[in-house]
This record gives C-alpha cells, sequence and structure tokens, in this order.
C-alpha cells in the first residue's frame, strides 16, 4: 500500500495560490549586478539586497578563489570539532575592529544568530521584548528561547517602556532590527538605549541593513547613532552590503566567550567556508579603502526617495537603500510587478506573511552599482504601471 500521509499539500497548495500567496523560486543566470538574466531576458534589479554592489566585484572573487586553492572548499566541521580556521580568527578580528567592539563570532546565517543567540541570553523566568516588525528570524529566535515574549508596537517608545517598567523578569532582553528590511526605517535606537540603560536591560540590534550603509564609516546604526558602545549585542550579515555569505554577532570578549558554549546555533553547525570568509575580508577592504560607494548610494536613494515621493509614497521614514511601494492587496502588488517586468524591471511582489495582510507591496532597493538612468527609467515604468492597475 502506498503512504498518502502528504496528499493534503496540493489542496493547500491551490489554497495558497486562490489567495495569491504562493511562492516559487526563479533562478537568475549569471553573476549578482543591477542587471540581471531572468527567463532569457536582462531586467534592471531592484530588489537585491548587495547595497554596495560587492557580490560579482572581482576583488571578492579572486579572494575567494585563493582561498578555496589554498584551504580546500569546505570548513569540514564545526569550530568546536575540527572546523575553526585561522581564517576565521582573521575575519573575527576585521569586523570587531569595524563595529568598535572587543569581540566577534561568526555564524553560518543570520538566521542562526538569530534563532540562536537569544536563547543563549534569556531563558525561563527571563522576558524578551520585540519590536512588531522585527523579522521572522528574530520572532523565532525569541520563542525558541522559551523566555516570556513581550512584542511592542512598531518603534512605540511608550509602549517599551511601559513593558519593561511592568517587568519583574529575572533578566530582560530588548531585540530590534536596526533598519526594517520590509521598510527602511530605522529603530529609535538612541531611546531604547535610554530605556535599557534605565531598567538594566540587554540590547540586541540587528544591524543586518545597516552594515555597510550607515554610519561615519558604514559600521551601521549605533555608529551613526553614536552608541555602540551601549549596545550589548550587535548583529550583522556578510550576504547583504559585504557581498558575501554568513553573519557575526560583535560585542564584548565575554559576550562571544559565552555564545561559543552555550549559542545552538553556533555549536552545532558546520563553520563557514573559507570562500566566504576570503571574500568578506576584501569587501571589508573596500568598505575602507572607497568611502565614494556609500556616497553614490545615498545620491541615488534620494533620487529614488524624492521621485516616489512625487508619485505619492511617503518615504519620510526611509534612512536606507529600501523603498516600500505599498500597494494593498496581494493581486494587485503581484500584477504591478508583472507589468514592471514587461518593462525591463525587476522588483517582487512581498506579501503576507512576510509583511502585514493588507500592506502588499514593491520592495524596491538600489545599489552603488546601479545609474541614475537606471531609477529615472524605473519610475517612469512605475507611472505607467500604477495607472494600469489603479
Amino acid at each position: 500500500m502506498t503512504r498518502r500521509a502528504l496528499d493534503w499539500i496540493p489542496g493547500e497548495l491551490g489554497a495558497l495560490e486562490e489567495k495569491g500567496l504562493r511562492r516559487s523560486l526563479e533562478p537568475i543566470v549569471g553573476a549578482q549586478g543591477p542587471v540581471v538574466s531572468v527567463g532569457g531576458r536582462e531586467l534592471v534589479n531592484l530588489c537585491g539586497n548587495d547595497y554596495l554592489g560587492l557580490a560579482a566585484d572581482p576583488r571578492l572573487q579572486q579572494a575567494a578563489v585563493d582561498a578555496v586553492r589554498r584551504l580546500g572548499a569546505g570548513a569540514g566541521a564545526a569550530r568546536l570539532v575540527v572546523g575553526d580556521l585561522a581564517l576565521h580568527h582573521e575575519l573575527e578580528a576585521r569586523l570587531a575592529r569595524m563595529k568598535g567592539t572587543e569581540s566577534a563570532l561568526l555564524f553560518s546565517s543570520g538566521y542562526h544568530v538569530n534563532a540562536g543567540v537569544p536563547g543563549a541570553l534569556v531563558g525561563p523566568g527571563d522576558a524578551v521584548f520585540s519590536d512588531a516588525w522585527n523579522h521572522a528570524s528574530i520572532i523565532d529566535g525569541c520563542r525558541l528561547s522559551r523566555a516570556e515574549v513581550h512584542v511592542y508596537r512598531h518603534k512605540d517608545v511608550d509602549g517599551l517602556a511601559a513593558l519593561l517598567a511592568a517587568s519583574r523578569a529575572r533578566r530582560r532582553l530588548v531585540v530590534t532590527d536596526a533598519v526594517f528590511g520590509m521598510d527602511g526605517d530605522a529603530a529609535p535606537l538612541r531611546e531604547i538605549v535610554e530605556l535599557c540603560d534605565r531598567h538594566g536591560a540587554m540590547l540586541y540590534l540587528d544591524e543586518a541593513h545597516s552594515t555597510g550603509v550607515l554610519g561615519e564609516t558604514g559600521a551601521g546604526l549605533a555608529e551613526a547613532v553614536g552608541v555602540t558602545d551601549r549596545v550589548d549585542v550587535l548583529m550583522g550579515t556578510l550576504g547583504k552590503a559585504l557581498g558575501s555569505f554568513g553573519a557575526f554577532v560583535a560585542g564584548s570578549r565575554d559576550l562571544t566567550d559565552w555564545l561559543v558554549s552555550r549559542a545552538r546555533t553556533f555549536v552545532f553547525t558546520t563553520a563557514l567556508p573559507p570562500a566566504a570568509c576570503a571574500a568578506a575580508i576584501a569587501a571589508l577592504d573596500v568598505l575602507e579603502a572607497e568611502p565614494g560607494r556609500r556616497a553614490r548610494l545615498d545620491a541615488l536613494s534620494l533620487r529614488m526617495k524624492e521621485g516616489l515621493e512625487a508619485l505619492g509614497f511617503s518615504m519620510e521614514d526611509v534612512v536606507a537603500p529600501i523603498f516600500p511601494v505599498v500597494l494593498g492587496e496581494e493581486r494587485r502588488a503581484l500584477e504591478a510587478s508583472r507589468l514592471l517586468r514587461e518593462r525591463g524591471y525587476l522588483v517582487k511582489a512581498i506579501r503576507p506573511p512576510t509583511v502585514p495582510r493588507g500592506t502588499s507591496r514593491l520592495r524596491v532597493s538600489l545599489t552603488a552599482s546601479h545609474t541614475p538612468g537606471q531609477v529615472d527609467g524605473f519610475l517612469a515604468a512605475l507611472k505607467e504601471v500604477l495607472g494600469a492597475v489603479g
């Protein structure tokens, strides 16, 4: 007899399709860049996170190739077994220097950091306080910690203050994105730092979308606000502005020593491969040597913001090269994405559960490798598409 335990899946997939919520994979051909090939067509790519345009930079490619030839394709094991490479320590030292902290610790992905680190800091009898718009990986990490989870309204400092004041937990951890990946706005970091100081709470800041983008040297939002030394846990990724793959935590030496022993997503996973580490080091070299990349990105972002505001979209809170073109209903966002593709622009529709119901959107993003002409061409195409979808 054939087992049919998964017979329920086709019906559920059909239900997702009916609601405009089914996802599918769509490979690009060739390297990541401002223009990509999809389905045999060249399209201007306005939906990635390669903010500094480094993912296909020849210097990162060469560093990765050299590392593979010297050290092999993989680390071979978790770092606590036999996968700990000198290259890991070199990269961690560079990340700590960039972030302005005592230490840094590599993880295999941003999801690994956010899913595993909260549970190493709080547990039963403790409390964690999370912004309602935090990334899904943060939400999962808070739940997995088994601490009592308090969700405060997006950027609601007064609401967070009331929750902290009412808490009698043994330890308290406040967790927030620095820049929110679907809206491009920033957490009220200075106010949150003050609250954490007042209530003796730990502060965990996810700088995935601000590392390499914000701050005088590109270190992130904490640097931009001037509070690096008052944030307990700085999380960052290597796979966005730094063009490689992986993630890290930066902070005190005590913090990283603790995580080496207690963060399950560090202890029980294979270490980052040499190629990813070498490419990230090369990216840090570029970040230090070429501040003009961030200046170009800032100029392009201002051009995009002004153009979208002229079309009626509020961009007042946007601080990063992420622009939410909120269209509301799922099918409207999908249709707008389709029509833009016909005009040569790749902008994916973002739908629930990634964003709240009723706020489906086009998530437009820029890199330092885009051109003013590409921005202007997209804005003209979007104006046509908005007329078509209502």
